[in-house]
């Protein structure tokens, strides 16, 4: 491996690596060498990534309570990674405008990536504790290391972005908890997650596996969600080894995704029917569905009576014999229950959310939701609420 030395700037000092700038251009691009003495400030050695599958070890000499200079060993492949796959990943940021270099660049760069070694993950926590005790005398655990993942610059910005792993969290609650609950207005939560997160994070020889592998653990998720939203054990574990199959037969990456997709609405759909009320009339269970396909807006009884073929005042009467709570209210329960979604899945501010949800005033909707949830909305997106 080849070893570098920083200044306390990010300033390379010397590195005996012969393809030195453009592997120094690597690390620069994918993660921010400014935070280095941020990262070096926890005192243990640390994991540097970058989505092509290259990893840096790194740590810190010391001079007092300042980092002097970061020691990195690298750039090394914790997997077997073709060149093929390199440049498809590299294609694809371009493409996504998450990067921004020239064609020469990237034939350089893989160049230098032929005389790049490849050890496993386990030996490079080995050669992170090693490297720190031969810097500080000191012994760690492997638990003791710090992973970082990679940050790349945004063609659109100019700024180092990161794999918000939180946000990811987050949305893919919101995914699972739509699954739960049968709720089928849950393409813009869908859509969403598309630019959250592009899936499973693993390296591969080819893209194509990582789009299948993605694929199948967000089926398996899916299906332990169906099975908490009433789906049969047995007919969502059927249906799971159906959709895994049908992923791992995929020939590209689009009829992968497509299956993804098509996976997803079916068992929003099968969760829905099972927790259909059978106490309901259909115009009433139809009532029910218009309302959670449309919460994200203004609903209105005269609307609802129309689409129902009654009047306004015998929908009404009809609604709460059925359902035990009245009209009015349905719609409130139904908009704070996606408020909860919002709260908690994204980053929409308050007054965002009641907007969108059709509510006349930023007071109103925390009145209204302190009311049925027990705490306001800014509480409940501060952890006191779940998705």
């Amino acid at each position: 491996m080849y070893t570098w030395q920083y200044d306390s700037t990010g300033q390379l000092l010397k590195s005996n690596c012969p393809c030195e700038a453009v592997l120094d251009t690597a690390l620069t691009l994918f993660n921010n060498k400014k935070d280095l003495p941020a990262l070096a400030a926890q005192r243990r050695p640390f994991i540097l990534g970058a989505p092509i599958g290259l990893v840096w070890i790194a740590d810190c000499i010391w001079d007092g309570y300042e980092p002097e200079r970061t020691i990195i060993l690298g750039q090394v492949f914790t997997t077997e990674v073709s060149l093929d796959s390199i440049y498809t990943v590299l294609t694809a940021m371009q493409n996504d405008h998450e990067l921004n270099v020239s064609l020469a660049w990237q034939q350089e760069l893989g160049r230098a990536l032929e005389q790049v070694p490849t050890i496993s993950i386990t030996l490079t926590n080995e050669y992170a504790v090693l490297l720190h005790y031969c810097l500080t005398g000191e012994k760690l655990h492997y638990h003791d290391i710090v992973q970082c993942p990679p940050a790349i610059i945004s063609a659109r910005t100019g700024k180092k972005q990161k794999r918000d792993r939180h946000m990811v969290y987050r949305v893919e609650k919101g995914l699972l908890r739509m699954v739960r609950e049968g709720d089928l207005n849950y393409k813009a939560a869908r859509d969403l997650s598309d630019g959250i997160s592009p899936g499973v994070p693993v390296q591969s020889r080819d893209p194509l596996r990582q789009a299948k592998t993605s694929a199948i653990v967000f089926i398996s998720l899916c299906v332990r969600a169906a099975i908490e939203g009433g789906l049969s054990p047995e007919q969502a574990y059927s249906l799971g080894d159906n959709y895994i199959q049908s992923a791992e037969s995929g020939k590209d990456i689009s009829e992968v995704a497509a299956i993804s997709g098509i996976m997803y609405d079916d068992f929003i759909h099968r969760v829905h029917a099972c927790r259909v009320n059978p106490r309901y009339s259909k115009p009433i269970q139809e009532c029910c569905d218009y309302i959670e396909l449309h919460v994200e807006g203004k609903l209105g009884i005269a609307e609802l009576a129309a689409r129902a073929g009654y009047t306004e005042y015998y929908l009404s009467r009809k609604f709460k014999e059925e359902t035990g709570v009245s009209l009015n209210n349905y719609i409130k329960f139904a908009k704070i229950e996606r408020a909860k979604f919002l709260l908690g899945s994204t980053d929409e501010s308050i007054q965002e959310i009641s907007d969108k949800l059709g509510f006349c005033s930023r007071s109103y909707f925390g009145s209204t939701f302190q009311k049925v949830v027990g705490c306001s909305p800014a509480d409940y997106r501060e952890g006191r609420g779940t998705v």
